[in-house]
């Protein structure tokens, strides 16, 4: 048995997105104007040298982690040059496109969630940071900047995200999904009345949740019912509770 209470409901937007560093920079050298080799994948701080040349050094504008971008289109280019990049990952943003259909719900500040292969069960908590001004005439789409503090440098810039958009969040009467059948079109729940009867209730259902399903009608807040086992309960029989909260 469980007891009707209030719940966080939320829906959500599922979309694709392509992980961009804060900042990011790039330094083309010529080999030759080195003086000594460049430290790559390494995390420097704003006012580092991170390469010294005969003419001058290149003096890092921000944190970051130093790497390298090769040249592989033009190999005589690529013999001779360099490109050195640092890119500043603390903070990574994404572009994302969202259909028109949603453009209305998009509003700076709502909360986001990502998901990438690296961490295949990890969720990085984030928010919309920016949303265009008007909609792309050619794809249809809105689009809206994702921003997701990136503490410990988990989320790698070019990586894919699968990122998740929580609109029309608000507090609900719900109950586990557990608690609820379904007969056709309609939905039931097992109310538990004085002295442990039970009585068969339609109810109307919203969205789900994370397990638990919106309560539109059909029960009130503090409302007792059966929680499992709907298949073996019988409506006006005698109930032995076990009270569950979960």
């Amino acid at each position: 048995m469980t007891t009707v209470k209030d719940y966080s409901f939320s829906q959500r937007l599922q979309t694709f997105g392509t992980a961009l560093p804060n900042k990011t920079k790039s330094f083309r050298l010529k080999k030759s104007d080195l003086l000594a080799p460049v430290e790559l994948n390494k995390q420097v701080k704003k006012g580092d040298i991170i390469a010294k040349l005969k003419t001058e050094n290149i003096i890092a504008p921000f944190d970051g982690v130093l790497g390298e971008r090769g040249l592989s289109d033009d190999v005589l280019v690529s013999e001779s040059s360099i490109i050195l990049t640092l890119d500043d990952s603390s903070i990574i943003l994404s572009d994302i496109k969202v259909p028109e259909t949603y453009a209305p719900l998009m509003k700076k500040g709502l909360p986001i969630e990502a998901t990438f292969s690296g961490q295949e069960n990890k969720i990085y908590s984030g928010k919309i940071d920016s949303v265009a001004s008007r909609i792309n005439a050619d794809t249809r789409s809105l689009l809206v900047r994702i921003k997701i503090i990136n503490d410990n440098f988990e989320l790698i810039p070019g990586s894919l995200l699968e990122v998740s958009i929580k609109y029309n969040e608000r507090n609900s009467l719900g109950v586990p999904d557990t608690a609820v059948m379904l007969e056709g079109k309609k939905a039931y729940a097992y109310k538990v009345l004085e002295g442990n009867f039970v009585k068969k209730t339609e109810i109307e259902t919203g969205i789900r949740n994370k397990g638990n399903l919106e309560i539109v009608s059909g029960l009130k807040k503090g409302d007792k019912i059966v929680a499992e086992g709907l298949g073996k309960t019988r409506p006006g029989e005698k109930i032995k509770p076990i009270i569950n909260e979960n």
